[in-house]
């Protein structure tokens, strides 16, 4: 089995971060898996829509180039889900996203799950993935730290930054915890793969979720489930499958003028 790894961060910019997650999936696929980690240059350096979108384009791009070469799944290491639907309706191969199913698992945990971003600019942008995915009465809020995603990245390889960025976030999630908030989701690839050091990770009672490791394995179950029924995605609304001459022309059309 072969999976495409979407990362939205380049080696160049986040080499801690790749060797880390390199390590990470090393662990957690099985073991006749291969992972192969892509990014996105300039990479999402900046928490602001119009960034997620423009490297969502590439992503979608990147879906069909991964199809072509033969992989058997694709997975959107990234937790705003950028193009997401758009990609699920230009290829047949699975593509399983960080946000959506680490916010689908967590419903399997506790009843209300809350979301911690690294930055507020964010907050908006979960609000609409919550309500996309219907879990308004499951993901009952959404909190934020004030980090850019280079700052959580310099945390990788460092036990002091580490402990920094694990007691902001404790502290900005306690009262989440004292409302009743019972699943706790950092909002973001780099801060799950961070707290990964910390086994068993909860604050009070609520486990904090890693959604790495549970994309990782859906996208296992996703590619042995259709080869052995042909499950797939629905082509009747939201994936209607577009035609070969249109995902030709988005390939190929210029990004910008």
């Amino acid at each position: 089995m072969k999976i495409w790894y979407q990362s939205f961060v380049d080696y160049e910019n986040g080499a801690s971060y790749w060797d880390a997650l390199k390590a990470h999936l090393d662990i957690i696929k099985d073991p006749e898996t291969t992972i192969d980690i892509t990014g996105i240059t300039p990479f999402d350096s900046y928490a602001h829509p119009i960034v997620e979108w423009r490297c969502a384009r590439e992503m979608i791009c990147n879906a069909v180039k991964a199809e072509r070469q033969g992989y058997d799944a694709f997975v959107i290491g990234h937790f705003q889900d950028a193009g997401l639907y758009e990609a699920r309706s230009v290829v047949d191969i699975p593509i399983i996203s960080l946000g959506e199913v680490s916010m689908l698992y967590s419903c399997q945990l506790g009843q209300r799950s809350g979301l911690i971003t690294i930055n507020k600019r964010f907050i908006p942008w979960h609000l609409h993935q919550i309500t996309k995915y219907g879990l308004d009465e499951r993901v009952t809020g959404v909190h934020a730290l004030s980090f850019e995603p280079g700052q959580i990245l310099r945390a990788i390889g460092s036990d002091e930054k580490l402990a920094e960025v694990k007691d902001l976030f404790e502290a900005q999630v306690q009262p989440l915890v004292d409302d009743g908030v019972d699943v706790l989701i950092p909002a973001g690839g780099i801060p799950m793969l961070l707290f990964s050091q910390i086994k068993d990770h909860r604050v009070g009672d609520a486990p904090v979720i890693n959604g790495i490791p549970i994309a990782v394995i859906m996208a296992e179950a996703a590619v042995k489930l259709h080869r052995l029924t042909g499950l797939g995605v629905s082509r009747v609304s939201d994936y209607i499958k577009a035609p070969d001459a249109v995902i030709e022309e988005f390939m190929t059309h210029p990004k910008g003028l």
